[in-house]
């Protein structure tokens, strides 16, 4: 699912919202998480999951094409661990 499916969906399920106020809406919620991401903030979202910021150290690297080491720097990124709700949702075994 893409965003503009996720935003159409919110939208079908509430008639009595216009589209670009999901459109906002929604683009509204991704902006507050990764702007707490940037900070370096925990953002966790009870049932679903959370995301976190991880650094991972400079280290050296392999050129897949040519086999030459390169130099990779220190980076950040980010990192995301279900929630227990979505985890039982996903293994629910009463479905088939």
């Amino acid at each position: 699912m893409i965003k503009s499916e996720l935003v159409q969906r919110i939208a079908d399920r509430n008639p009595h919202l216009y589209l670009r106020d999901v459109e906002n809406i929604v683009n509204a919620i991704l902006d507050e998480v990764t702007d707490a991401l940037s900070r370096g903030d925990r953002v966790e979202l009870r049932g679903f999951g959370a995301f976190s910021v991880k650094k991972r150290d400079a280290r050296l690297g392999r050129n897949p094409r040519t086999g030459d080491h390169v130099e990779v720097g220190e980076k950040f990124v980010p990192f995301f661990k279900t929630g227990k709700e979505l985890r039982e949702r996903l293994n629910d075994t009463d479905k088939e």
